[in-house]
């Protein structure tokens, strides 16, 4: 069973929490609110994908990469690859 699944309720809760922060940003540009409070927002929506990206990344690792239950170098090869290519991404 892959760790998304495992999971997945927790994860989905965090993707809510960030619809409703990426909400309040849309309500506060709809009422004219300070760029001050609009940036804070948009800082904690930054924060809030930054903590479940770091999530992600530790689940794959221990899944993927450095698990028991990775049998064979191939498949830690391949989790390690994935794993690069996305790091790669979200630094850009």
């Amino acid at each position: 069973m892959s760790h998304t699944i495992r999971n997945q309720t927790k994860l989905l809760a965090r993707v809510r929490r960030l619809k409703g922060q990426m909400e309040a940003i849309e309500r506060a540009l709809e009422a004219e609110q300070p760029c001050g409070d609009i940036l804070n927002l948009v800082a904690s929506v930054r924060g809030a994908v930054q903590g479940l990206t770091v999530e992600l990344i530790e689940d794959h690792i221990r899944e993927h990469v450095a698990g028991p239950g990775v049998e064979t170098d191939r498949d830690r090869q391949q989790g390690a690859a994935e794993l690069i290519e996305v790091v790669r991404r979200y630094l850009k």
